[in-house]
């Protein structure tokens, strides 16, 4: 009889034993799997804008996305060294108008003259020039103001025409490179000889994304050359104001 209930315990055990490693595989498994699922249904990481940016940079091919890029670095060189020339060569006009008034009444023409030398800025250098022309006559002045200013505005424009160009190129750029990527893929469907989506999407991709940075070139370096535009004009009326009130003072201090 006690042989029986340990025979019993025995098989009593072992059964527990064997339940209780498939209820351990059984939820293995099944952990496995809703994990397998988990990981297979949660969503891609979302790239950042820079991340995205760079990746159609990349997959819009090094042709002729390294030319846009290339128009896109030249013509921001360009503006940023016109943007810093054109505010190293703003000048407060009223304030040096003041003192050249001030230096005329006091030293005369050289006390104004020194005044103009020890400023930076065209409206000073105009002045400048039609101060040394000053004892001369008055329309000796005026001329030389007048052809120093053209000198001096030809100095603020120097390269911009350069902007103008890498704005016209860099979309011309991308619809050749839209151009191309279509015709690539017309190719592969008729050497296919079969209209399979997957053998132009490809190419259709490319020539989307060509076109875009091209856009995105053209519209970061218009917005540049307005703005330098813009400084040029204001700068160009401040010179014309200035030398009409230079004018004028030199013709209060003939008298």
């Amino acid at each position: 009889m006690k042989r029986l209930f340990s025979i019993l315990a025995i098989t009593f055990l072992m059964a527990i034993g064997t339940v209780n490693a498939n209820a351990t595989t059984t939820f293995a498994s099944a952990t496995a799997t809703v994990t397998s699922v988990t990981q297979e249904e949660a969503p891609a990481e979302d790239l950042t804008f820079h991340q995205e940016l760079k990746k159609r940079f990349i997959e819009g091919g090094p042709g002729f996305m390294g030319i846009v890029l290339l128009c896109l670095i030249l013509g921001l060189a360009i503006a940023i060294e016109r943007i810093i020339f054109l505010n190293l060569s703003t000048t407060n006009t009223k304030k040096l108008t003041q003192n050249v008034e001030d230096a005329l009444n006091s030293g005369g023409i050289e006390a104004a003259k020194e005044v103009c030398r020890n400023t930076k800025g065209p409206v000073a250098s105009i002045f400048y020039q039609g101060l040394d022309r000053a004892e001369e006559d008055i329309d000796a002045a005026e001329k030389a103001v007048v052809a120093y200013g053209g000198v001096q505005m030809g100095q603020l424009e120097k390269n911009v025409s350069w902007i103008s160009l890498f704005i016209a190129l860099a979309p011309m750029l991308g619809f050749m490179g839209t151009v191309i990527g279509m015709i690539s893929a017309f190719d592969k469907i008729e050497a296919a000889g079969d209209m399979n989506p997957s053998l132009v999407a490809g190419g259709i991709k490319v020539a989307l994304l060509t076109t875009v940075f091209g856009l995105i070139v053209a519209i970061i370096l218009q917005i540049f050359y307005n703005y330098i535009i813009a400084k040029i004009d204001s700068i160009v009326n401040d010179m014309e104001d200035a030398s009409i009130t230079l004018m004028d003072l030199l013709v209060k201090h003939k008298k």
